[in-house]
């Protein structure tokens, strides 16, 4: 997959900016607060429907304006992809594919396989499990639509479940039967999600460790581990049973696919309590092109890959070997952002025989 052209019109720091992109790597640099990462967000946004760094598209406007427009032409095996997202205020988002519209905004997930690195990534480690099933969730939805509609409806229907909590709290009343209904779907949709989220793991796991390997340099053996409630030794039709006392008391539901996690490890140690920064950067790394490898090998199209401020997260040398990857040709695309010009250009010069430099202070 390879971007030719980015068309941005009122998106966040942009006014009308339209840029036009080498088939291997696109260098973003300029002093911070200049927009780098912003550009980066609008590919992300053209490939997902939303903004990587802010999901309240509203928010995405520049400031002073009505709406947004992002506009991107694709190359995918010679075919010609145009997409086109856009926001108003007061009539919602809208995304197009080669002219015509989407029914459902969810339909447009894989069309554009993307990977993005970003600082932000972080939060995979520190943050909550809800960040780390997003991770999981992303990865697998972008190439399984079925997936994809089972989790859209698993959602629906805790949404349901936990209203209907708050009601019977509200009006101090109980019935079984209608909270028996969603039970059914709670457990029927679950197990589905939990069984592909297994398979993916299973599949998933010894490609990150053999990255973390590359990256790392290292001898140190790390895990991943899947921990779900469909793993417990007493069904999970009896969990929730015994849990809805609780669920009754807190309105809301604590059992389910939703409250499943990842666990990372090196040797038998929490990466969160116990990893260096170090070693917390080579795991995060690894997770992602662990995840590049994972889509690419699984659908046949090498994605677009996305480094914002990769020198925050990589030294020279490990940005020297990814640079040399995509130059033979193992990776697709790459955009990468960076505040020093002259050492981004140094490390890209000497693995890659062609590239472009983009001083976004020369673009404003």
């Amino acid at each position: 997959m390879i971007l030719k052209k980015l068309t941005l019109i009122n998106y966040k720091n942009f006014e009308d900016l339209t840029l036009e992109f080498d088939s291997k790597i696109n260098c973003f640099v300029g002093k911070n607060g200049i927009g780098k990462t912003n550009i980066l967000d609008a590919i992300y946004h053209l490939a997902f429907g939303k903004s990587y760094f802010n999901p309240i598209t509203s928010q995405n406007v520049k400031h002073g304006e009505e709406f947004f427009m992002l506009e991107g032409d694709f190359i995918n095996e010679d075919k010609s992809e145009k997409i086109i997202t856009s926001f108003k205020k007061g009539q919602g988002k809208l995304i197009k594919r080669n002219g015509k519209d989407y029914e459902k905004l969810s339909d447009h997930i894989g069309t554009i396989p993307l990977v993005i690195i970003s600082p932000t990534d972080r939060d995979l480690i520190l943050e909550g499990s809800d960040t780390r099933r997003k991770f999981m969730d992303g990865v697998i939805s972008q190439g399984d639509k079925l997936y994809l509609n089972t989790l859209l409806k698993y959602n629906k229907v805790l949404s349901q479940r936990n209203a209907l909590l708050k009601y019977f709290a509200a009006n101090r009343t109980y019935d079984e039967t209608s909270l028996e209904v969603y039970d059914d779907q709670i457990i029927e949709l679950g197990k589905l999600i939990f069984d592909k989220r297994q398979e993916f793991i299973d599949e998933f796991k010894p490609i990150l460790q053999k990255r973390y390997q590359e990256i790392s340099n290292s001898r140190e053996q790390i895990s991943l581990t899947y921990r779900s409630q469909f793993n417990e030794e007493e069904s999970f039709e009896r969990l929730l049973k015994s849990g809805l006392k609780t669920d009754l008391q807190r309105q809301f539901s604590n059992y389910g696919t939703h409250k499943d996690d990842l666990i990372f490890k090196i040797k038998t140690h929490s990466v969160k309590k116990f990893g260096s920064q170090g070693q917390q950067k080579s795991y995060l790394i690894a997770l992602k092109f662990a995840q590049y490898d994972f889509l690419k090998s699984h659908y046949g199209v090498k994605p677009i890959l996305l480094m914002d401020d990769i020198f925050d997260k990589l030294d020279e040398d490990r940005v020297s070997q990814i640079v040399k990857m995509v130059t033979d040709a193992e990776l697709g695309q790459m955009c990468i952002s960076d505040t020093h010009p002259e050492r981004t250009e140094e490390v890209v010069r000497k693995n890659a025989t062609h590239y472009k430099m983009i001083n976004l202070e020369h673009e404003n």
